[in-house]
């Protein structure tokens, strides 16, 4: 082979490449903190979406964020394309109410699917005197990290239970990385956190301190659940986590991923086949994975529309 025709062929495949490079599009994932659960499941999404990026071209990468309120917000101004979030805040978000009180209605969000159970758990030093959600009152509580879904639910709860968070001694607003440490360092007595289990966020301080998963029921949370469809009464299992051998109930919702309206109808699609093509190897990615049914994620606690690109892949299957 002669030194022109090696470089017109060499030439060739360089172009070839970066054509196909520049026809990449990125797309994000807003998740919550690293040691939750929407980092990981929001990293297993990416990661088969990108195992097939060479048939749709859409690359994916994962933000660590905020979490549901953040991701939302976030959606709507463009700079995440998808988000992890609670569905009551999706429903907030829909109807303009509670966060997105101010800025109404947030029309444009669109949603995907739904994920796992997000029970709202309460976790308290072993020797706070702690034994109910009433019992936090003069005690020193962890409410969320700010632009999070564990912040509304919360406030929820509260008024409902007729009290608010002027009733506590101390208000903190940790990140899910910073809570257990400070509750075994007895800079707070409890916090709140909606999440799906297991959760390291929960291992940490029950095997490090003894913490103690508090339940979350009575006749004021069977109103708010009656009053919330998107709630519903929750079993954390006793043995989940180091020194919490009984089952505690609770209540919750389910985390599901949302995505702006704008969204290319091919990138929405690409991901949802992705996630339903290898769905064994999905739920395999995280323990909170494990119980998904994909006749249950495309219809139940979706508070916002379907995004058509979604919809697409789940008339073709037949399940819509």
């Amino acid at each position: 082979m002669n030194k022109t025709l090696l470089g017109l062929l060499s030439a060739t495949i360089l172009a070839s490449a970066g054509a196909a490079q520049a026809q990449d599009q990125f797309v994000t994932i807003g998740t919550g903190g690293v040691t939750g659960v929407y980092y990981p499941v929001g990293g297993a999404i990416c990661r088969l979406m990108n195992q097939t990026r060479a048939e749709h071209g859409f690359r994916c990468s994962v933000e660590s964020t905020a979490a549901s309120v953040y991701n939302v917000n976030a959606i709507g101004t463009g700079e995440l394309t998808f988000g992890v979030t609670q569905t009551d805040v999706m429903s907030y978000a829909v109807n303009g109410e509670q966060d997105f009180a101010d800025a109404g209605p947030q029309e444009n969000l669109r949603a995907v699917f739904s994920l796992h159970p997000e029970p709202f758990t309460l976790v308290a030093r072993a020797d706070a005197g702690i034994e109910s959600f009433a019992d936090l009152a003069g005690k020193r509580v962890n409410v969320g990290a700010p632009g999070s879904g564990t912040q509304t639910s919360i406030d929820i709860i509260l008024d409902g239970m007729d009290m608010s968070r002027s009733d506590f001694a101390l208000v903190s607003e940790l990140r899910p990385d910073e809570h257990g440490p400070a509750l075994c360092d007895n800079q707070i007595d409890a916090f709140f956190y909606g999440v799906g289990h297991p959760s390291a966020n929960i291992a940490d301080p029950t095997t490090t301190c003894g913490a103690q998963i508090v339940p979350i029921t009575g006749e004021a949370i069977d109103a708010i659940i009656a009053e919330r469809p998107f709630y519903a009464t929750a079993t954390i299992p006793g043995g989940t986590y180091a020194n919490n051998e009984a089952d505690v109930e609770t209540f919750g919702v389910l985390a599901a991923l949302a995505v702006g309206a704008d969204t290319p109808d091919e990138a929405v699609y690409a991901l949802v086949s992705a996630v339903f093509e290898n769905f064994d190897a999905f739920k395999s990615l995280h323990p909170a994975l494990a119980n998904l049914s994909p006749e249950n994620m495309i219809v139940d606690g979706l508070e916002a529309p379907l995004h058509p690109g979604a919809e697409k892949y789940y008339n073709e299957q037949g399940w819509l």
